[in-house]
């Protein structure tokens, strides 16, 4: 009898051991669940990443396209030409050239043309067929009307208010206070009717002039 109960408690142990958790299967456990913790930590950093980039490209390009209209609007434009002056154009945005121009008007003609920071000015053609060394801005220093030139009364006349002014734009009639504004007018190399600033003293009144 106690040989049977020695037999029966030895195989009752074997039974135990055999359906025991086994250890090695624990520790691949835990190595399988701490590789899979690390795959899942490396592509959320990838993730990470790539959002960080296309955030910053995303406000890279925002910062962009409200800043360079911004610093472009303090930037002065190109003078443009070999003079250094802007060029004047005609009523349709093209260049003016000299020779074609001056072919085309005659003498003493004072016809419009787009000048300095786009305002309208006149260009004078002289007895002799040659262009003014200035032009006349043709805004009236009233109330800003577009003067107009009267050939038959040999002046500039504005509509709005009655003010005059000779063929050089000098005041000859009110209520106008000042002079029409001038600006250098030149001939380029390359044949364009330039335009640039006049920074010298008024030649009409012999000061500074209203507009520097």
């Amino acid at each position: 009898m106690k040989l049977l109960s020695v037999v029966t408690a030895l195989l009752a142990a074997g039974s135990t051991v055999a359906f025991a958790p086994s250890k090695m299967g624990a520790a691949r456990s835990v190595v399988s669940t701490n590789m899979a913790a690390s795959e899942e930590l490396y592509i959320d950093e990838e993730r990470r990443f790539l959002m960080n980039l296309i955030l910053l490209g995303s406000g890279a390009l925002t910062i962009g396209a409200i800043g360079v209209p911004y610093i472009a609007f303090f930037v002065p434009p190109g003078a443009g030409g070999g003079s250094g002056g802007t060029p004047a154009k005609d009523a349709l945005g093209n260049d003016i050239f000299a020779q074609a121009y001056l072919s085309e008007k005659p003498a003493n003609d004072r016809s419009l043309a787009q000048g300095l920071k786009g305002d309208a000015t006149y260009l004078i053609v002289k007895e002799d067929k040659t262009l003014e060394n200035y032009g006349l801005n043709a805004v009236c220093t009233h109330l800003g009307c577009v003067v107009p030139w009267s050939s038959a009364n040999n002046k500039f006349m504005c509509p709005c208010h009655g003010s005059q002014y000779a063929p050089n734009g000098a005041v000859v009639r009110g209520p106008a206070p000042l002079p029409l504004a001038l600006a250098h007018c030149d001939v380029a190399d390359d044949g364009k009717i330039m335009f640039s600033p006049w920074t010298e003293d008024d030649f009409r009144t012999g000061g500074k002039g209203w507009w520097n």
